[in-house]
């Protein structure tokens, strides 16, 4: 691909500038879009400024004066035929004073507000001109920068390469023209150089065709590139296994309760891509609670019945430990050895784990991230399970998943999550997995009812827990989220347990939090586990993999903190067993800003995780429910997944039309959109 450095005009310093905005090829420049649009194509008459709007003027300067109360500031006064307008700079160089002398012809555009002498305009851009200087005919660009890149710099970079030879229509013309969208061409040129009759609310909220173009472009390339990986995993070689004889009857007539339909249904999704001969790589969706965990240990007797090792990885010792004792309890019975496997181990122990899983001797290992280090090896890894998969790096998984590359054969992967995924993330972001869904609750899983409490009735909510334990019911109290440090967390939770402890005299209180060891947080939650503890007070730790089912009770402190995964997911701690169970949201009247209201209100409306989900991509976006995976995935720069929706429906259909009848195109039209398109396509 050629690069700028290749193209007359293009300095060392320029290229210099440009780097800092990672803009290395003309097609790097043309895609790095405008933010908005400056109307100086008109100049409008002083008398006719309106408050609160954008315009250009044009005048003479008739005074300048650099005042020093209240404070320092530059006041220039500029008269046109119809009144006069003053321009105030509050941060200002020598070189600017002189430039507005007294008898200077100027031009400024910007925002006019009300001020001491009458209309004024703040920090407005400004230029000499004389009677003659013509006004621009394209709506002026404003460009996403960084320090020491000038406007100017970037709109003249562009300039040099909008040009025929770089903008080349990469897709046969069937593709757009069928979908009622512009070349590719005129949408660029457009979006750089928009002519004064362009409606700018169009290009502002990118409704404009111009812009469908480009994000349909940017769509059909992540779907594309998404199939493309597909394809070459079903060229991959993995174990075909034939389903189970005799592991998984034998497990399902022990346990003491029956599978429900929908975990039967991805059973079978499941079972029938073990039986191929290539990786299976699907996403294991489930609402908290739903089950996932039995449906994994089905999938890993099957490998384990053929002589297949197994490895499930969890993101935190809390979550994995509880896999690691749900397998222990549910295999040993049937002669398997179950290994276990984390950073904290005591040294001999961790050796003993290490060589019964080089040996073959442990068929299925659980564990955190220890799971993939170096020295972890496995005599035969058939089938690697990460549970809350977006919790781990790209390397982190494709780490785990090497252990098994032996002959040329890779492990089957499932990938496990409680956090659904909303329509469009699915069909965009994880469109190379197979997806399977359980979509019900075991039977006997009480609702559980959310309640929302401003927090200066605190005083209730401590009689709720009073009440609550007495009742022999056990409660969680979640100390708030804070971002700014972890210190400051870890205080808040030892303040918080202090103070419970003089609460409730008549209590058992625990603490648990990140900090603690790995042994003192494990004897904390079997101690409440066993009912020994009636009050824990935790951290997001117990987020995720913590089952108490005799705990009905949890106040979530300043839940206007949280994100609301992760309410949904703490909420789901309760209501395990039979007993009616309450959420709690405790949120501050006076910090609870706009969007900590939406997700508090989401949350009190809907318990369907999908609906949370949903709302969460509509307040934050797809980078941060992406979580770590979207170093594996080419993010979106132009396309706005709700924005277009519709859009992405289309690239779907049309990425396996264009692969079927222009594969040619396939990778021209890649080149543009993914320059770093193998390192995209990796996971």
């Amino acid at each position: 691909m050629r690069q700028l450095s290749d193209i007359r005009g293009f300095t060392p310093a320029l290229l210099s500038q440009l780097g800092k905005l990672s803009i290395h090829t003309p097609q790097a420049l043309l895609l790095h879009l405008p933010l908005r649009y400056l109307d100086e194509t008109r100049v409008t008459l002083i008398r006719d400024l309106r408050l609160g709007e954008q315009a250009q003027i044009e005048g003479v300067v008739v005074h300048n004066e650099v005042s020093y109360k209240p404070r320092k500031m530059l006041n220039v006064h500029v008269q046109d035929d119809s009144g006069i307008l003053n321009l105030r700079f509050v941060h200002f160089y020598p070189s600017q004073i002189a430039a507005m002398q007294v008898g200077t012809r100027l031009r400024a555009f910007g925002e006019v507000r009300p001020g001491f002498f009458g209309v004024e305009m703040v920090h407005p851009q400004q230029r000499k001109v004389s009677e003659e200087t013509p006004v621009s005919t394209a709506l002026t660009p404003v460009y996403p920068t960084a320090a020491g890149v000038s406007q100017n710099t970037l709109r003249k970079a562009v300039q040099r390469v909008l040009t025929q030879d770089y903008l080349q229509e990469t897709l046969p013309a069937w593709v757009y023209q069928d979908i009622h969208l512009p070349d590719f061409a005129s949408s660029v040129q457009l979006l750089h150089q928009p002519t004064p009759e362009t409606a700018l609310n169009t290009l502002e909220d990118r409704s404009h065709p111009a812009w469908q173009r480009l994000a349909f472009d940017e769509l059909l390339a992540q779907q594309l590139s998404m199939r493309l990986h597909y394809a070459r995993r079903k060229q991959a070689r993995a174990p075909a296994i034939a389903p189970s004889r005799t592991l998984v009857p034998a497990l399902c007539a022990q346990l003491p309760f029956a599978l429900t339909p929908a975990q039967q249904k991805v059973g079978a999704e499941i079972t029938h891509d073990l039986t191929q001969p290539h990786p299976m790589q699907r996403l294991l969706q489930g609402d908290v609670g739903s089950g996932k965990t039995i449906v994994a240990c089905l999938a890993a007797l099957q490998l384990i019945e053929q002589g297949w090792q197994v490895a499930i990885m969890a993101p935190t010792e809390i979550l994995a430990e509880q896999h690691y004792k749900k397998m222990h309890g549910w295999l040993t019975p049937l002669g398997i050895d179950v290994a276990w496997l984390t950073g904290s181990q005591p040294k001999r122990e961790r050796a003993q784990s290490l060589a019964r899983i080089a040996s073959g001797e442990a068929m299925l290992a659980v564990g955190t991230h220890a799971l993939f280090q170096d020295e972890v090896q496995f005599k035969q890894l058939g089938l690697a399970i990460v549970d809350e998969q977006h919790r781990f790096g790209v390397e982190q998984r494709l780490a785990l998943r090497r252990k098994g590359q032996q002959h040329a054969i890779e492990p089957h992967q499932l990938m496990m999550s409680a956090t659904p995924i909303p329509r469009t993330l699915s069909m965009s972001y994880y469109a190379d997995l197979d997806v399977s869904v359980i979509d019900e609750l075991p039977p006997g899983r009480t609702p559980v009812v959310t309640k929302l409490v401003a927090d200066d009735r605190r005083e209730e909510i401590l009689q709720r827990v009073r009440e609550a334990c007495a009742l022999g019911h056990q409660a969680y109290w979640v100390c708030p989220l804070i971002e700014e440090s972890e210190a400051l967390q870890l205080q808040t939770a030892n303040d918080t347990y202090a103070y419970m402890q003089g609460a409730f005299p008549e209590l058992q209180v625990g603490l648990v939090h990140g900090r603690m060891k790995p042994a003192e947080k494990q004897a904390v939650m079997q101690a409440f586990a066993a009912n020994h503890l009636h009050l824990l007070v935790a951290t997001t730790v117990i987020e995720v993999g913590v089952d108490v089912p005799n705990a009905s009770l949890m106040v979530i402190d300043h839940a206007e903190r949280m994100g609301l995964s992760q309410l949904h997911q703490l909420r789901g701690r309760v209501g395990r067993g039979a007993a009616k169970s309450t959420c709690i949201l405790l949120y501050s009247k006076q910090q609870c800003s706009k969007i900590g209201r939406a997700r508090l209100k989401v949350i009190y409306e809907n318990t369907d995780g999908f609906v949370i989900a949903q709302a969460d991509l509509q307040i934050r976006g797809p980078g941060e429910l992406l979580g770590t995976r979207q170093s594996g995935v080419p993010m979106l720069k132009i396309a706005d997944l709700e924005r277009d929706a519709e859009l992405l429906v289309h690239a779907k259909q049309k990425a396996d039309a264009l692969l079927a009848r222009a594969p040619q195109s396939v990778e021209v039209h890649l080149q543009r959109w993914l320059s770093q398109g193998a390192e995209w396509v990796k996971v």
